[in-house]
């Protein structure tokens, strides 16, 4: 599209001259031919420090503010001006790529836990029913097409940043996907990269302490959450009510919503009921409006129920259900590093991404729950430069629920790993049942849960999934939980899922 096109659509003043868009980038790096590359201010720099490299690249235009115009006319790039540049890139991105997520049925998930676990048994039930989807998340991105061939993004963010979010979305639009599943995250919705999607269907899973290091208060992350049950980013909500959160958003959303719970206690339009262990998964009934029905979660715990539920309700708002959306939800497990069983017998082992108290509460009690478990061993930690407010909880948790406690490193980044250790030991009481243990070193840590387990135990690795890195002072270095555990187990005849021989 033409420049002065944008700019009218902006509110803005087009440059003098012809000049045709076509593309939006963010990034002076990742500049090509005919892009709009948007310069914003930073907390340490202004984007538009670097407007001679996004020129040289091939960027013919830049959007920015006042404090960043004359250093992108310096460097040669005209400029488009407005006064809220990083709100303005989204739309910029949004009309450049022809609004993709109007073609689309859109489905968005926020919340403390669970967003991965909801998109990804979206995406694995409507590959069952051959519906052509993509997901984008914390898992990174990817779609099937309409010929099934399969595809992947790479992207870095949970929810990526307006320029390039858009033109997924416009990509996936061109390989004839009809839904797109979306973990939108509280920073996403603060930073404007989740704008000008309009959500056919929005739903909140729970809050709990998280991120504060970035909003500073757990009213702060409530209202980002918040943000997403307006009519400028969704139609309609589904909410669960088990949490405190959920129950005030249902009163304070601004669009129509749809609750459910696993809390027979609350009252919500759908509610789960007879939960019950069903080898690694778990049958329960749901009462709804049109009466009880049947359904089936691929993996343990209550909120892997309130997960499938969640799913059920967003699908049905988009208009897809029936019994072989039932059975596919029923079969939609194996979320990969969210309660991924990595080992089965005679020790089971299983990695999971709870990083806070809450989640690994919710882990702790699930596996503890399952049918034949003789004692839990909890592999655990904290990341670095991250909330710190969550660490002695954290510890507290582990401590309480399970009968050995391995703190190690997770991610320090750049504090020192000890020093995070401590934080997190320093919530275990000292009149604790448990048998604690301080390791430096993941993979030591996992070695020794695996040197303490003995027939019917458990092992949880928890904080990391399925991340394949691991940072420590700057630098990313491999480590896989799930291989690193499966590794660990194998000298101990344990018989591990990837084990396709039937031998221990």
């Amino acid at each position: 599209m033409s420049a002065a096109e944008l700019a009218a659509s902006l509110g803005a003043t087009a440059p003098e001259g012809e000049l045709l868009l076509t593309g939006v980038t963010l990034d002076s790096r990742s500049a090509r031919d005919g892009d709009l590359w948007c310069a914003l201010p930073g907390a340490n720099a202004h984007g538009a420090d670097f407007a001679g490299q996004a020129r040289e690249r091939g960027a013919v235009l830049a959007l920015t503010d006042e404090a960043g115009a004359q250093r992108c006319e310096d460097a040669g790039l005209p400029a488009l001006v407005v006064d809220d540049p990083r709100a303005a890139t989204a739309a910029a991105a949004a009309i450049v790529q022809g609004r993709p997520a109007t073609h689309l049925r859109t489905i968005g998930v926020t919340g403390t836990n669970g967003k991965t676990s909801v998109t990804t048994v979206l995406t694995r039930v409507l590959d069952e029913l051959q519906v052509p989807a993509g997901v984008i998340g914390t898992s990174g991105t990817a779609y099937r097409d309409a010929s099934g061939d399969d595809h992947r993004i790479a992207t870095v963010r949970t929810t990526p940043e307006a320029p390039e979010l858009h033109g997924i979305l416009a990509r996936m639009l061109e390989d004839e996907v009809q839904v797109a599943s979306m973990e939108v995250s509280s920073h996403a919705l603060v930073l404007h990269r989740a704008d000008e999607v309009v959500f056919d269907v929005a739903c909140f899973t729970n809050l709990s302490q998280d991120h504060l290091d970035f909003h500073g208060t757990m009213e702060a992350y409530y209202e980002a959450k918040r943000i997403l049950f307006t009519p400028e980013h969704s139609a309609r909500g589904i909410v669960c009510v088990d949490d405190e959160w959920g129950r005030r958003l249902a009163r304070e959303a601004n669009v129509p919503v749809t609750t459910y719970a696993t809390d027979p206690g609350v009252e919500a339009d759908h509610t789960a009921r007879d939960i019950r262990a069903e080898g690694f998964g778990s049958t329960f009934t749901v009462d709804g409006p049109d009466g009880p029905r049947a359904l089936r979660a691929a993996l343990p715990g209550r909120h892997y129920v309130a997960n499938t539920l969640a799913a059920e309700l967003l699908l049905a708002a988009i208009g897809i259900s029936g019994p072989e959306t039932t059975a596919a939800l029923g079969e939609a497990g194996a979320v990969p590093g969210r309660m991924e069983l990595v080992a089965s017998e005679p020790i089971r082992g299983v990695v999971d991404f709870s990083h806070t108290a809450a989640a690994l509460e919710q882990a702790l009690i699930t596996l503890s729950a399952v049918p034949g478990t003789r004692r839990l061993i909890v592999v655990m930690g904290a990341g670095g430069d991250r909330d710190r407010g969550k660490r002695p909880a954290m510890g507290e948790v582990a401590a309480r629920l399970a009968d050995v406690v391995i703190v190690t490193d997770d991610n320090p980044r750049s504090e020192d790993p000890a020093e995070i250790r401590r934080a997190v030991l320093s919530g275990i009481p000292e009149s604790t049942n448990a048998q604690v243990h301080d390791v430096d070193g993941r993979r030591a840590a996992i070695e020794l849960a695996a040197e303490l387990a003995d027939v019917s135990d458990t092992i949880l690795v928890a904080g990391k999934g399925a991340e394949t890195g691991q940072q420590i002072s700057g630098i990313v270095h491999p480590f896989d939980d799930r291989l690193r555990l499966r590794s660990a187990l194998a000298g101990t005849g344990t018989m591990c899922a990837d084990d396709t021989d039937g031998e221990r």
